[in-house]
């Protein structure tokens, strides 16, 4: 008879079977818990905005009906007054989206690709509504349980509450934008100066709260671990910036500050929104070139494709002859760039999947520019592939001020290996060292020279295609519309992701979007653009620096290590302690309040002056020591005052369709027009926001964004979209991938309009829940993975004969790609 202790055998085998088992129904059981909240995200985005709203006012009056019952406590007067200020909000977000929403479709490419700023404005509101549905469901369910993490609940909802507060002021400035510019028109076209006071009251606005908890609620929950990881090592990195701190130093001391950023996301988010407002070009560049390091980009490498060839060729700068397209008997000289720094050599990065003929020749080793290890790569193979008939000719984005092909070789190797072909990647030279037009004569030369030697790049030629992202897709246009005007081959094609096509200052709906963007802020974009357009030209390198040499740099930084292991260690205890702290203070008297509260509470407290600060984030930032924003105030820099910006008068260029294209587009718009003029007195441009509504303020003080009209901003050659008709007839096929929820989606939509009212090949496809610059994530999650495929489909294109189908993936390919998924959209 078996033993019921089960002390046999069988006993013995039954116990790790039974912990299995128990193993494996936890696993079901959180599959499940997974799956329903994924069957509950699912009903609650299919909800239209009129359902969402009124189940989310409902919870929160039920909310605030059970709090306002549990006494005088401190945490339930809280979160009253959220529920209150959740319910407020909703209701009047309500309408101004439906408004939207109701022409948005009038701004679509076609609809095939209903994708524009208004589109992606709603729904990243519609995203805040449903965090605030999600959390106070919640709190409704679990209010009454001992487990209920009241703190940490209401910090959410407080933060959640001042980002539905400023995506309503947001939903304001993009209804007078429809009410002010012309039928069709995403992007204001005329008076400057009203330009310039719509930016000048939005840059006012408060960012931080999106930078702190909410930080990049509107992407994919895939992509917001590492944005959390780049804001704070962002905010770590600003502190140290001043103090010229370079290598091991720099590194350490953001290695133990980033700490107290880690855990206090309101001090996170403050710290963010100062450093993008008052930093200059130099901070950015330095902070985006981190990339360029050494050790990170072996890391990257080493998770990359592996590729036979990645050799950094230094092209000379002498003149050589082209064919012209037209006659090939016929040539004409490509000179080498000159402008600001005189000629020099031209770096670019050679970039393939197999060792092909012609690649390891003499002629082509003579142009290689030594880095080290990294340049054995490639190495002697008795067998060589033969000619590629295709070529890949890349520039790479980084805001035209930073980065280079080395920031984009992992996803470059990908590319390799999936279509087989070779490719060029162009390190032209940055601003503002080297501002316009140095980086387009120089992406233009090395084109020429690629077309010229595709032999020495283990290519025929038959079909070269131009790709590039953000600053990199504006000079893929600028560079084939260059090689139009002279008269030699252009590009078979173009792939532009992201592409920037208007960098004359300009409002549009997408561009309300760097409120919150964390990768692309519009002080941040106006700064880039500025040094680009030669406005910021200040030489800001340390001599003191120079004067160190190596080893001074060396001791200086050892130094610094060790003073910052005392500084990190006594921060890390002063952060805990504080936290600790501050429930000792909870019975103080009235004049000693806290020393912070959450951003959403103080903006609950917010005065209702259309200017004014909230007292108690003034104070935060005094006592966190960020005074630089006052003390740089005094600087002279470019404002954006009417002053500046000289005479207002109207746009030379009549850059987008004209009013007899558009007529839906115009009564529509023109409905909504005089119901705005009725309903109140317009300002000259700004928000005209409702009685008895004010956003929160920024308490960083006045923001000096680099606002300038200089006559460059427009050259057709800067800014592709202004250019005329006769020029972008010269363009290729063009194929854009933009991305729903980026700054610059406008840029895309309105040139795809622009060249399909010219009867040009266009398509373009937009991903959803991305953010800007995508491609140097493409092995961060699926989301990346499926929009970079689409990327590589759309070259694929391009590389095909025509009359031929696309050439499946390289053999190479140890998986076998993913079809590229439609575009998802924001919901209508």
């Amino acid at each position: 008879m078996e033993s019921p202790r089960g002390t046999g055998p069988a006993g013995a085998a039954g116990a790790p079977a039974s912990k299995e088992a128990q193993e494996g129904a936890g696993i079901r059981s959180r599959r499940r818990l997974r799956k329903g909240k994924a069957r509950a995200s699912r009903l609650t985005h299919g909800m239209d905005l009129h359902t969402m709203t009124q189940s989310l006012v409902t919870l929160a009056e039920d909310n605030m009906a059970f709090f306002s019952s549990q006494g005088p406590g401190e945490t339930a007067r809280r979160l009253l007054g959220v529920f209150a200020g959740v319910r407020e909000q909703a209701l009047g977000l309500e309408p101004v989206l439906g408004r939207l929403l109701g022409v948005a479709h009038l701004f679509d490419l076609d609809s095939e690709t209903p994708a524009n700023g208004y589109r992606s404005l709603v729904h990243t509101a519609r995203c805040c509504l449903v965090h605030l549905l999600h959390k106070s469901r919640y709190v409704a369910s679990n209010r009454r349980s001992i487990f209920f993490r009241s703190g940490h609940n209401l910090a959410e909802l407080e933060a959640y509450l001042a980002a539905l507060t400023q995506l309503r002021a947001l939903a304001y400035y993009a209804q007078r934008l429809l009410t002010t510019n012309q039928p069709g028109r995403l992007f204001f076209e005329g008076d400057e100066g009203l330009t310039a006071d719509f930016l000048r009251e939005y840059v006012t606005l408060h960012k931080g709260c999106f930078y702190g908890r909410c930080l990049g609620f509107q992407f994919t929950p895939a992509i917001r671990p590492f944005l959390q990881t780049v804001s704070i090592g962002l905010v770590s990195f600003g502190e140290h910036y001043k103090r010229n701190e370079t290598g091991l130093g720099v590194t350490a001391s953001s290695l133990f500050t980033g700490g107290r950023f880690a855990i206090d996301p309101e001090l996170r988010g403050a710290e963010f929104e100062r450093i993008t407002q008052n930093l200059d070009v130099h901070f950015w560049k330095a902070f985006w070139n981190i990339t360029e390091i050494e050790v990170l980009s072996s890391l990257a490498n080493m998770a990359s494709a592996t590729v036979r060839v990645s050799r950094l060729l230094s092209l000379p700068p002498k003149p050589f002859e082209m064919p012209l397209a037209a006659d090939a008997k016929l040539t004409i000289t490509v000179s080498p760039p000159l402008a600001h720094t005189g000629p020099g050599p031209i770096l670019a990065r050679l970039i393939s999947y197999d060792l092909r003929e012609g690649q390891d020749s003499e002629e082509l080793n003579s142009l290689v520019k030594s880095e080290g290890p990294r340049s054995l790569e490639l190495r002697p193979r008795p067998q060589q592939a033969p000619r590629s008939r295709s070529l890949l000719v890349h520039i790479h984005g980084g805001g035209f001020v930073a980065q280079t092909s080395k920031s984009h070789e992992p996803y470059l190797k990908s590319w390799a290996q999936e279509l087989g072909t070779p490719i060029l990647s162009i390190d032209y030279s940055l601003a503002p060292e080297a501002p316009f037009p140095r980086a387009l004569e120089e992406c233009f030369y090395a084109y020429c020279w690629a077309i010229k030697h595709c032999a020495l790049l283990g290519s025929t030629g038959e079909r070269i295609c131009l790709a590039g992202d953000s600053a990199g897709g504006n000079l893929c246009f600028t560079v084939s519309l260059r090689a139009a005007a002279y008269g030699v081959r252009v590009p078979d094609g173009i792939m532009a992701a992201y592409p920037a096509t208007m960098l004359q200052p300009a409002a549009s709906p997408s561009r309300l979007l760097s409120l919150m963007d964390p990768l692309l802020p519009l002080s941040v974009l106006s700064k880039c653009v500025s040094a680009y357009a030669g406005a910021e030209t200040e030489d800001h390198s340390d001599s003191d620096q120079k004067a160190l040499g190596m080893m001074g740099l060396v001791r200086r930084d050892t130094a610094l290590l060790l003073r910052d292991l005392r500084m990190g260690a006594s921060s890390w205890l002063n952060s805990f302690l504080e936290l600790s702290g501050r429930k000792s203070h909870k019975t103080s008297s009235p004049a000693s309040v806290p020393m912070r509260r959450s951003v959403s509470e103080a903006a609950l407290a917010q005065p209702e002056g259309p200017l004014g600060r909230d007292p108690v984030k003034s104070r935060t930032m005094q006592d966190l020591s960020l005074r630089s924003s006052s003390e740089a105030s005094d600087t002279s820099e470019l404002s954006l005052s009417a002053e500046t910006l000289g005479p207002s008068k109207p746009s030379d260029v009549n850059f987008l369709l004209g009013p007899e294209d558009v007529p839906e587009e115009a009564v529509a718009i023109d409905e909504l027009r005089t119901e705005d003029q009725c309903r109140s007195a317009s300002t000259r441009a700004g928000a005209a926001f409702p009685e008895g509504f004010h956003p929160r303020r920024s308490s960083q003080g006045a923001t000096r964004i680099p606002f300038y009209s200089s006559p460059i901003v427009k050259n057709p050659f800067m800014s592709p979209l202004l250019a005329p008709d006769c020029m972008l007839q010269t363009l290729p096929p063009v194929h854009i991938v933009a991305c729903a929820l980026d700054p610059m989606l406008d840029d895309s939509v309105m040139f795809a309009r622009r060249l399909r009212s010219l009867g040009q090949p266009v398509t373009l496809r937009v991903v959803e829940d991305l953010p800007h610059g995508f491609l140097s994530l493409a092995a961060l999650c699926r989301e990346t993975r499926e929009a970079t495929a689409l990327c590589v489909e759309r070259i694929r294109l391009v590389l095909s004969p025509p009359g031929t189908a696309a050439p499946a993936p390289h053999r190479g390919l140890e998986r076998r790609l993913a079809p590229a998924t439609p575009p998802r959209t924001p919901p209508a």
